[in-house]
């Protein structure tokens, strides 16, 4: 017989399944108050559906939206009107990033798809000086801090998803097909390396099993 918690989590599931929201969306905002209001060049790396590289170029001259996923790079480009400054390539995000310099950076759920220390060395190589990067990563939780604000977030996602969709059943946005892995670092060792590679960066844990990491380049 199935136990009564299971039955409970299997009732969740099925709920935030009929009610989903970008979670990483969720941060766009706030990574627009981290920027100047104004920029020339913005790099987006892991682009996605482009939503996040269509809001940064409301503020920047030109932004590169960059993803390794075709079928994910051809939506962006289908969503973008014509006379928006963004562009959209698929390429590696160690080896196939813009030249640069650019003024802004940001990487929102991508990084934990590569090796960590090595994607940060490329994005500071690619950053002009007082440039700021912004990175909104997944973490592997592990410590009490980490469980307690995971399950804080469970009640508020269920809360969000039927907000967002005014209660009714609807489709994942176009943002959420592209691929998904679990995080397998620590908040721990994320911190101890990012702030080796990037001194000074300042990172910090999130709802909704995130982490921000935001830095300027001298």
């Amino acid at each position: 017989m199935t136990s009564l918690p299971h039955r409970l989590l299997q009732a969740l599931d099925r709920f935030n399944a009929a009610h989903p929201w970008d979670h990483n969306a969720h941060y766009h905002r706030w990574i627009m108050r981290q920027l100047p209001h104004r920029f020339g060049s913005a790099l987006d790396v892991g682009s996605g559906s482009g939503d996040l590289a269509r809001l940064l170029a409301t503020r920047a001259d030109e932004v590169h939206g960059v993803d390794s996923d075709p079928r994910i790079t051809s939506q962006a480009r289908g969503l973008t009107p014509e006379a928006t400054a963004a562009s959209f390539t698929v390429a590696d995000a160690l080896t196939g990033l813009p030249a640069g310099p650019h003024d802004v950076i940001t990487c929102v759920a991508t990084i934990h798809h590569l090796p960590f220390t090595e994607a940060l060395d490329t994005f500071r190589r690619h950053l002009a000086p007082g440039g700021t990067l912004v990175v909104v990563g997944l973490f592997r939780p592990r410590t009490a801090t980490d469980h307690l604000l995971g399950a804080a977030a469970v009640p508020l996602n269920a809360a969000t998803g039927w907000l967002k969709n005014r209660g009714r059943s609807a489709a994942p946005p176009t943002s959420l097909t592209t691929r998904t892995r679990p995080a397998d670092m620590p908040f721990s060792d994320i911190t101890e390396a990012a702030r080796t590679a990037l001194p000074g960066a300042r990172l910090h844990r999130r709802l909704f099993w995130r982490y921000t990491l935001t830095w300027s380049r001298p």
